[in-house]
């Protein structure tokens, strides 16, 4: 028996679906020769990709998606980053709500090359404003001050590239001489424990950074992507967390109660009737880790060597988010399956299927960006 009672929150209320619609990817055209060249070194890359989908994606019905899933089974353990990671990086990392993006490889990118960058992407958002484009954040403003950095120790095996840091700050134009300039504007791409296969197909001039994550005005992003798209011959598109991936962070956050207390587990359900209703249910930590316990693989409990970092796998979700749902249906005589999920969240973090994710943990950074990527190498188009 499970006592969830005392643990629920249930509310209903009008749903207004809001999904972030692709940005433009159209570049300007350089020259005729750098532009074969480029279409010659993405033809490698495509055909790379497909080689690592296997031969069935060759098949002429394929459609633009990639049509592998979700590993279905993952390790989990906390990491001590903070030791290896700068103090500052990994503060603006978590306790954050980041907007996710997926990005294509970026083709002849440099991490040593990252402070010309910074002069670049400074250069060409002043441009974008001179030409009538102006980006309002917070009242006008004077000069933008991009920097790149590259994050170091936040990386899990040498086959993923440097994550990388960008911030931009700039001024208000009354601002006092001596005020310094705000940060109004921060994202980062990375890569953490990506596909092996995929990573040492790919040809050596593209760097695979496929997980963005934007914080700021949008008008921005747009400039930032765009500037990307430009640059690095790339292409971003919107990345939504869907139910699959929702569930897995509610199983792997759940997982982390005993070393990192969840607090709760809430987990909000859209459900497809005239007006739309959205359910919010609510879980103790004590009673959604009996759950979670009750529905693990009886000989994981008794190997001590296994507490630190075990396997879940996709059998051990399904089961965690059908006793969930089944308790729910016997109280409220609502059917959950019916719906969708679509946002989680506990004391390590939150996640929206909008493509929201919050990483209130240090711990737990690595486990949740290693999902992620994986999302984002997924929705890459072929």
């Amino acid at each position: 028996m499970f006592k969830f009672i005392s643990g629920f929150s249930f509310s209903l209320c009008r749903y207004a679906r809001d999904m972030e619609r692709p940005q433009n990817s159209v570049a300007r055209t350089p020259t005729d020769s750098i532009m074969a060249q480029r279409r010659s070194k993405n033809k490698s890359y495509r055909q790379s990709y497909r080689s690592c989908l296997g031969a069935a994606s060759r098949l002429s019905h394929t459609p633009g998606w990639t049509a592998r899933r979700l590993n279905t089974s993952r390790r989990t353990k906390s990491h001590n980053i903070t030791e290896k990671v700068n103090p500052e990086d990994l503060a603006l990392l978590v306790k954050t709500e980041w907007q996710l993006s997926y990005v294509t490889p970026l083709y002849q990118f440099r991490h040593t090359q990252l402070r010309s960058y910074s002069r670049q992407l400074s250069a060409f958002i002043t441009a974008e404003k001179q030409q009538g484009l102006a980006v309002e954040v917070e009242g006008a403003q004077t000069s933008f001050r991009v920097s790149f950095s590259a994050v170091q120790g936040l990386g899990e095996t040498d086959d993923d590239a440097e994550t990388v840091l960008l911030q931009i700050h700039s001024k208000p134009v009354f601002a006092g001489k001596d005020e310094a300039q705000k940060l109004v504007w921060s994202g980062w791409l990375t890569c953490i424990n990506g596909n092996p296969e995929y990573l040492h197909l790919l040809p050596k001039d593209f760097t695979c950074l496929p997980l963005f994550g934007s914080r700021g005005a949008e008008n921005l992003t747009s400039l930032v992507k765009s500037w990307f798209q430009q640059t690095f011959d790339c292409c971003f598109g919107p990345l939504e967390i869907n139910q699959t991936c929702l569930q897995w962070l509610a199983a792997l956050w759940t997982n982390c109660h005993i070393e990192s207390s969840i607090q709760h587990l809430k987990m909000i359900w859209t459900l497809p009737v005239e007006p739309p209703l959205q359910i919010t249910y609510t879980v103790n930590s004590q009673d959604v880790w009996e759950l979670w316990n009750s529905v693990r693989n009886p000989s994981l409990e008794s190997r001590e060597e296994e507490e630190a970092a075990r396997s879940i796998d996709i059998e051990e979700v399904t089961r965690f988010m059908q006793g969930l749902k089944s308790h729910f249906y016997r109280h409220f005589r609502l059917d959950l399956s019916a719906g969708r999920l679509s946002q989680v969240s506990s004391a390590l973090g939150s996640a929206k299927f909008s493509g929201r994710i919050k990483m209130s943990n240090s711990r737990y950074v690595l486990t949740t960006l290693t999902l992620l990527t994986e999302c984002a190498l997924l929705k890459m188009p072929i």
